[in-house]
């Protein structure tokens, strides 16, 4: 995703928190939304990348501590002429990852236990590349800056019943029902404005992370696990913070929640047929058991690494 478009999200995501201003304090709200709005999206240019791993608490990892996984993701960064990105993992049981960053420079990986203790080898390289595919497509920035303005755009606007009742200037000609109507229509819009980018930015990841790993197939037979894993296994961390679920390569929300009726993910057989596809196209595997079954070394991503005999390596 290019800066221009990078722009117009941020711009529209600004108007909305200002709109919200506008039905919780009037024309005075107006402004000083403006003021916060302007604040959070340079702070949340510098910042938002460590606010999102710290919010599923992601524990950065090095070549000591995790050498068979960080040795794969600077595999695929070399593949992808990446510089080399932070690496995490979080400790959650439902296999996910997500990238972060203001750009290539200052980039993050992560990936969760239930991933990396899930799949095989070739499957995580899969999932790595798809996530190393929105670093290099610049799509972390948009990611990380929408989770935050539209969590913060939720919070807001479920408060704004609170403090509407005072602001006698904001009861004409909205009132009440204008505050609860904002309370009800503001995350959805912010919803809306992240499943419209965010669909279109999976494929293309899809495709850039195929490429990447040099298997398309590897990465199809991830998102068909990742996908059965999620609807069983819920997310806890995800649940609490729900507007990050997009950044994730499959949506981690548990269907108890009302957020999953605006999926942010294309769905998940679409993305796998159009891997399949691609397989076809660059004469790889026509199937998902073609992706090899790597056994796993003595621990989960421990000292043994299998992962150079592959194609890509």
């Amino acid at each position: 995703m290019n800066y221009f478009r990078t722009a117009i999200l941020l711009a529209g995501l600004t108007a909305l928190f200002m709109g919200v201003g506008f039905l919780i304090g009037g024309k005075g709200g107006v402004a000083i939304a403006f003021v916060v709005a302007l604040a959070m999206n340079l702070f949340s240019y510098w910042n938002s990348d460590k606010m999102v791993l710290r919010m599923h608490g992601a524990q950065e990892v090095d070549e000591r501590t995790a050498p068979e996984f960080y040795g794969m993701i600077r595999e695929l960064a070399g593949r992808a002429q990446l510089p080399m990105p932070k690496v995490y993992i979080m400790e959650e049981d439902q296999p996910n990852a997500f990238a972060t960053g203001r750009n290539p420079q200052n980039a993050a990986v992560a990936a969760t236990t239930g991933l990396l203790n899930s799949l095989t080898r070739e499957e995580v390289a899969g999932v790595m590349a798809h996530e190393l595919a929105h670093v290099r497509n610049h799509d972390t920035l948009t990611m990380t800056i929408t989770a935050t303005i539209a969590g913060a755009i939720s919070m807001i606007a479920n408060f704004g019943f609170l403090f509407s009742g005072n602001n006698r200037e904001n009861q004409a000609p909205f009132g009440v029902v204008g505050t609860i109507a904002m309370m009800i229509l503001a995350p959805i819009a912010a919803m809306v404005v992240q499943m419209a980018i965010s669909r279109s930015r999976e494929y293309e990841a899809d495709k850039l992370g195929a490429e990447i790993c040099g298997r398309p197939d590897w990465l199809a037979s991830a998102l068909g696990k990742i996908a059965g894993a999620a609807a069983r296994i819920p997310n806890l961390a995800a649940e609490r913070s729900p507007a990050t679920a997009h950044m994730f390569i499959i949506n981690p929300l548990s269907g108890e929640r009302m957020d999953n009726l605006f999926s942010t993910h294309p769905a998940t057989e679409n993305r796998i047929a159009a891997l399949m596809r691609l397989a076809q196209t660059m004469g790889g595997s026509g199937g998902l058991t073609a992706a090899p079954e790597t056994p796993r070394g003595s621990g989960p991503w421990g000292a043994s690494s299998g992962m150079r005999s592959g194609p890509w390596g």
